[in-house]
């Protein structure tokens, strides 16, 4: 098993996948960032994990879809909710990434998030291990002293060009694009930040 070194996200997601398919591994190992793995190697970074499977005789891992695809490593199917095994996909994680937005009501983006989860979606085409990828800001923008108000504008503008028009180069990156209800609360979201109670966002 090749596996993390250090605190990541997609350790997080799989960690909190293998929890809700086995009562022995929540009680055991559990999830988080970074887990006490029982056998196994460990590569930093996704980089590192894929360039490891990828050498390694008969060895099995964990990566971002964009990873199995630019490194074109073989993957297994995985069961859905459905009972159909689904493979990793732009497309099988668009359906679960579409029927669970559909499904939950998100919260606003000063709100928490720890309890939205895209694991198991439903849909007979979902795949069952699905996340979004998460930038956190602080809403007064300037309670970050490596920005002025020049660079907190120039940052909203271009998170708010990455939510938009940047979301067509998503596909050939190995990224599903964003459901058009979350492309509106990340506009929302963006409506909060200010720089010393000046708005930033001049978007729609």
């Amino acid at each position: 098993m090749c596996h993390q070194t250090y605190g990541s996200g997609t350790t997080y997601v799989w960690t909190s996948y293998l929890s809700e398919e086995s009562p022995s591994w929540n009680q055991t190992i559990g999830a988080s960032k970074a887990v006490l793995w029982p056998i196994g190697v460990g590569a930093s970074g996704s980089e590192g994990v894929a360039n490891t499977i990828k050498s390694s005789l008969n060895s099995i891992g964990y990566v971002e879809l964009d990873y199995a695809l630019t490194k074109d490593i073989p993957f297994g199917l995985v069961k859905n909710p459905t009972g159909n095994f689904i493979a990793p996909s732009l497309d099988s994680t668009q359906e679960a990434v579409g029927n669970a937005v559909a499904l939950d009501s998100l919260p606003a983006g000063d709100k928490s998030w720890t309890k939205v989860s895209m694991l198991k979606a439903p849909g007979p085409q979902s795949y069952p291990i699905a996340s979004f990828s998460y930038l956190i800001l602080y809403r007064e923008m300037s309670a970050n002293p490596s920005l002025d108000q020049t660079k907190a504008k120039a940052l909203v503008d271009f998170i708010s060009w990455a939510i938009t028009d940047g979301q067509k180069l998503a596909p050939n990156l190995g990224y599903v694009p964003l459901p058009a209800r979350v492309v509106k609360g990340d506009q929302d979201t963006l409506r909060l930040l200010t720089f010393r109670g000046t708005p930033l966002y001049t978007g729609p």
